[in-house]
């Protein structure tokens, strides 16, 4: 997973509410466990018509959003269900860090899971990041995650609150396979104290039956 610790980018507004997983990325999509490829239907319901048309003004579709890696949203943000190909398809897609008044915790707890910061903050916060975000490509916004701080395009700063576990994780790119690969010398050392004590154990799991 890579780290996330100061990004600077353009941010794309999504000013609606209760966006859930399946609009997020609809359920057509989730017959592969690959994370590569899903930037496809990211948001495809809302991107365009049922004929498949381009929705005009959907971020996705105005050039003034291209390259965006940051996401203003409504609240309730990733609501629905559990599917993780939710912040597989916004990773895919660029998206690095989205910014609600609050959001559905089992996607909340994913985004960290998948190096994407999900930043809580009030209402006014938000919709002064919503104005900036309309701004396209006029108004790039910076997310320091050490300092917990955004700077917007004209030099104002929010500060946002973050679990200090969740901070560490993204910071050093760690999710939870990578924080059991931390104590691999602890586990190491411990399987062979155990050979040594018990070999019988190791004896019964080797043989085949």
């Amino acid at each position: 997973m890579d780290k996330f610790t100061t990004l600077t980018a353009v941010a794309a507004p999504l000013p609606l509410l209760n966006v859930d997983t399946d609009m997020i990325i609809p359920k057509q999509f989730l017959k592969t466990v690959e994370r590569t490829g899903l930037a496809r239907g990211l948001f495809f319901e809302l991107r365009q018509t049922p004929d498949g048309a381009p929705v005009p003004e959907f971020f996705m579709n105005q050039a003034q959003y291209k390259g965006a890696q940051i996401l203003v949203a409504g609240d309730n943000f990733g609501c629905g269900s559990s599917r993780e190909h939710a912040p597989w398809a916004l990773l895919d897609y660029g998206i690095k860090c989205v910014i609600s008044t609050s959001f559905a915790d089992i996607f909340y707890n994913n985004c960290f899971q998948n190096g994407i910061l999900p930043i809580k903050l009030p209402q006014a916060d938000v919709d002064k990041l919503m104005d900036d975000a309309k701004r396209g490509q006029n108004a790039r916004i910076t997310v320091d995650l050490e300092k917990q701080e955004i700077t917007g395009p004209d030099g104002g700063t929010i500060k946002f609150e973050i679990d200090p576990h969740k901070k560490h994780c993204l910071l050093n790119g760690l999710d939870n396979i990578g924080l059991t690969l931390e104590k691999k010398k602890s586990i190491d050392d411990f399987e062979t104290r155990q050979r040594a004590a018990q070999p019988w154990r190791y004896a019964q799991a080797g043989r085949v039956s």
